[in-house]
């Protein structure tokens, strides 16, 4: 489909959300809104966006006269070591961030239609395509790009993260169609608001996610009170992109505090952050990482993986990896001292699965204390053999042994595993393991492996070898509506091609003062052809009266439709 060694390099489980872009789909009328924003935002955004993104726009193969085609955008993105996959519409949060780590922008393969003009609640090819892919054309910015993706796709997401995901898909697709009605418009927002209402603590995704958003999407560099945009969400509207230099556009300078505004994805944003610079912004994602389980680990960050309800990693000291659904932990003394999976459970070391440890070897869950030894100074991780015969734990033999939390084992060693001079686990038969007369195995159970480490340095989302794992993400069910054009739409369509071909040909014009005519007769409110017309007959002195008509139509379609008004203002400035 797209031959990119980028996108070849992507784990399986994200291909799910790749489709083709179907480039023929796009209508004469498509390519005239991707004109006219495009040609906006250039002579707008050459003024106030980072210095950047025009000549951005030249290196990710953008060019205002027509929608990109993916295959173009794959063949020159890859010489700054990036690639483009075409989506349909929002993708789960997680997917998303680990696309950015792979360096792969994802893009909506959709246009908005000529009605949201200069804003979109749903992602579309512009916001992507000329919002997102100019700027990663900065080096620096690129790596933030990915370091982002790197941290954000390991961030825990609560169990209500995924149903207020498909209430924001689900009222983004209803207001990027023109045919939905106002009862199933304000159905989703009242379902999203009771939805907002539930939402409790906000997980690690909720918060880095508003990170996000005040900056790839919305953010703002440079000096506060004359600051540049680089943000893909203004970079890609025609309304917003203006709107934000506003004074009522509150302008605050960029920190971690922003994890604490949250935004509304269908509306225009009332405030927007300024970083100093993308250094700036390295800094303050690092020090939210800080906070995360990622980095922190420990109970709390056992908590947020049995919170999280999904897949998960726990990473003990020893570098030892345990990936599957984390079910409960025992505490002592306010400290875990042993955890439990449920269901299929790989262990791993360096995010690749150990031989004889995969989710067919342990289908059934996994346990396993943390903690040191009894009667050893040393840390668990660190024992040689001759400290574990020390402590009366020998190949072959029976042994006794107890953590100073009190969980008692009582097997037979069969062997054990170390990697880079440090031990992870430790295999026993005919096993017996108790804490406080609890009994956690028993010898029926069969081989009880244990992991070895003192404490729980690490904890993420998702499995340690997502491939060996076998993760999979279901495409959203609900997809993006197909815009169904009557006959009307459809003639209007065929005048938009006309002009289209008389630009690309350079030939033809006597023919526009016909499509003018059946524009007048049949298309009463039609502004943007009117506009596309007009550019063309700009250069052309045999047909002044047939400009003189166009002017004088939509002057008096300005004057009468207030909601067009700025936009063919805006066209006529530049024709």
């Amino acid at each position: 489909m797209i031959s990119n060694p980028v996108i070849e390099k992507l784990p399986k489980h994200l291909r799910s959300f790749i489709v083709d872009q179907h480039y023929e789909d796009y209508t004469p009328q498509d390519h005239a809104v991707w004109r006219y924003v495009m040609q906006q935002n250039i002579h707008h955004l050459g003024k106030v966006a980072h210095s950047s993104y025009i000549e951005g726009l030249k290196k990710a193969g953008i060019s205002a006269e027509c929608i990109p085609s993916i295959e173009t955008m794959n063949e020159i993105l890859l010489e700054i070591g990036w690639a483009a996959v075409t989506v349909d519409g929002f993708i789960p949060p997680p997917a998303f961030m680990e696309f950015q780590q792979h360096q792969v922008l994802v893009i909506a393969a959709g246009i908005r239609p000529v009605n949201q003009i200069e804003y979109t609640p749903a992602p579309d090819i512009i916001h992507e395509a000329a919002g997102h892919a100019p700027i990663i054309a900065d080096p620096e910015y690129a790596e933030y790009l990915r370091y982002f993706g790197e941290i954000g796709s390991k961030a825990f997401s609560s169990k209500k993260d995924y149903e207020m995901y498909e209430a924001i898909r689900h009222l983004s697709i209803l207001k990027a169609n023109p045919g939905s009605t106002a009862t199933a418009i304000a159905g989703a927002e009242k379902e999203l608001d009771n939805l907002s209402k539930e939402m409790g603590m906000p997980s690690e995704m909720a918060l880095i996610r508003n990170l996000h958003w005040w900056t790839v999407e919305y953010g703002l560099i440079g000096d506060l009170e004359k600051p540049k945009i680089y943000g893909a969400g203004l970079l890609s509207s025609i309304g917003e992109s203006a709107g934000a230099f506003k004074k009522s556009v509150q302008k605050l300078p960029y920190s971690i505090d922003a994890i604490d505004n949250n935004f509304d994805i269908t509306k225009p944003q009332p405030q927007l952050y300024v970083s100093p610079d993308w250094k700036h912004l390295v800094t303050v994602l690092d020090e939210f990482a800080a906070q995360m389980a990622l980095r922190t680990g420990g109970l709390e960050g056992i908590l947020k993986a049995i919170d999280s309800g999904n897949t998960a990693t726990l990473e003990y000291a020893s570098g030892l990896q345990v990936s599957g659904t984390f079910a409960d932990v025992m505490i002592h003394d306010g400290r875990a001292i042993y955890i439990n999976t449920t269901g299929p459970t790989t262990l791993n070391y360096k995010n690749k699965i150990l031989k004889g440890h995969s989710k067919k070897v342990h289908a059934d869950g996994f346990g396993s204390p943390m903690g040191k030894i009894k009667g050893s100074l040393k840390p668990t991780r660190l024992l040689s053999d001759s400290d574990l015969r020390k402590l009366g734990i020998s190949k072959g033999r029976r042994c006794r042994f107890e953590f100073e939390s009190g969980v008692e084992v009582e097997a037979v060693l069969l062997h054990s595993l170390r990697k880079d001079g440090r031990l992870l686990l430790l295999s026993f038969t005919d096993c017996r393991v108790k804490h406080r007369g609890k009994t956690l195995f028993e010898p029926h159970w069969g081989t009880y492996d244990m992991a070895v480490g003192e404490r729980i340095r690490s904890a993420f989302s998702g499995p340690a070898d997502a491939d060996g794992f076998g993760l999979k993400y279901d495409p959203p069910v609900e997809k993006t509506h197909k815009i169904k054009y009557g006959a009307k739409a459809k003639a209007l369509h065929a005048l938009y091609a006309g002009v289209r071909r008389i630009r690309k040909e350079k030939n033809g014009y006597d023919k526009l003062e016909e499509i003018w005519e059946k524009v007048k007769r049949h298309h009463q409110n039609e502004w943007l052809l009117p506009l596309e017309i007009l550019e063309l007959l700009s250069s052309d002195y045999r047909a002044p009266g047939l400009k003189k008509d166009i002017k004088s139509y939509l002057s008096e379609l300005k004057d009468s439709k207030e909601e067009l008004s700025k936009l063919i203002s805006n066209g006529l400035k530049l024709v």
